[in-house]
């Protein structure tokens, strides 16, 4: 018997919900999965035209968001781990790192039918604990129609639920976070400083230029039925990549001049070293790092919470089309930075 082919997944009806950590039917974007190898597996997915969240942007023309297809990857490494290689259902799972890029970017536009992925999973290291499987590295290609349009490496890992609640347990009390320290959340930006239509999609407040960097509040709303499908005991990586890609477009405009509007995230590195705990504000920090290129301009950004670094990212930014021609900065800044 051949291997399975993408075209030979159904995309007929949605994976289980428990297969990929979702609560909402409509948050599940998978469909279908089969082994090919010992080490990889393809995956079916349709992507959604509209969407409250992922296609809430004033970005032109239309495209998928690439932290869509970055949520049909995290959705793919879950599936991968539980339905191929027998981590429980019951497992916690931590997100370590992740190194997004849109090798296409025209390979994103909305057509007039919802996009067909397909996506091929290769394990490329394994994690073990006492023998049994704990996490992977997984490195992850999609195309859309036929066409390659975007890859991401991932590593993940999992634990029993007990185990978790130990670990967790030991994070906080070394924060000494009780009694709750108070701390107020700021005014978000308007919407179209960070590209995006909707108040409630606007995750940054109270953002200031210093220099050559951007310093900003995170607006962490446990109430965002994308970004908080379902309750959790800490801020999910999903907020801190939608706080990057806004820092970098409200810098991009800060700093250099340029319209969020013609801007869009083609590359996204991320480290999360410690978790993100709800008792402590946020700040989102972005340092232009490279002289902007006709194309694209490049962001580093960390993540702290009084002023101690809990993840850490690169961004790059790409435009969208003819109008996001990047500007020239001023000589001095260009001088700086080479």
């Amino acid at each position: 018997m051949s291997a399975p082919r993408g075209s030979d997944l159904s995309r007929s009806t949605t994976v289980p919900r428990s297969l990929v950590h979702r609560a909402a039917v409509c948050e599940v974007f998978l469909t279908d999965s089969a082994r090919t190898s010992e080490r990889e597996v393809l995956v079916a997915a349709q992507l959604p035209r509209v969407h409250s969240y992922y296609s809430d942007h004033t970005a032109t023309p239309a495209h998928y968001d690439p932290l869509l297809l970055l949520e049909a990857f995290r959705q793919t490494s879950i599936l991968v781990a539980h339905e191929h290689l027998g981590a429980p259902l019951d497992s916690k799972f931590s997100f370590n790192s992740g190194d997004l890029s849109v090798t296409d970017p025209e390979a994103l536009h909305v057509g007039p039918v919802p996009a067909s992925a397909t996506v091929r999973a290769e394990v490329v290291a394994e994690k073990h604990r006492k023998g049994v499987l704990t996490g992977i590295t997984i490195d992850m290609y999609m195309s859309l129609d036929g066409r390659a349009a975007a890859s991401m490496r991932m590593v993940i890992q999992w634990m029993p639920p007990a185990a978790w609640d130990g670990l967790r347990a030991r994070n906080r009390a070394a924060l000494a976070l009780e009694p709750v320290r108070a701390h107020g959340t700021g005014r978000r930006l308007p919407p179209a400083a960070v590209g995006r239509h909707s108040p409630q999609n606007v995750v940054l407040a109270d953002a200031v230029a210093l220099g050559h960097e951007v310093v900003g509040q995170v607006v962490v709303d446990q109430s965002h039925p994308a970004l908080f499908d379902h309750p959790l005991d800490h801020i999910p990586g999903a907020v801190f990549f939608e706080a990057y890609r806004q820092t970098a477009l409200y810098a991009a405009h800060e700093l250099l001049g340029l319209s969020p509007r013609c801007l869009m995230p083609t590359r996204v590195e991320a480290v999360f070293s410690r978790f993100g705990e709800f008792e402590l504000p946020t700040d989102c920090r972005a340092v232009l790092v490279d002289p902007p290129g006709p194309d694209r301009v490049a962001f580093e950004l960390t993540a702290l919470q009084e002023e101690n670094e809990i993840a850490t990212a690169r961004v790059v930014l790409g435009r969208t089309g003819p109008l996001g021609g990047l500007l020239t900065p001023s000589a001095p800044l260009v001088e700086e930075l080479s």
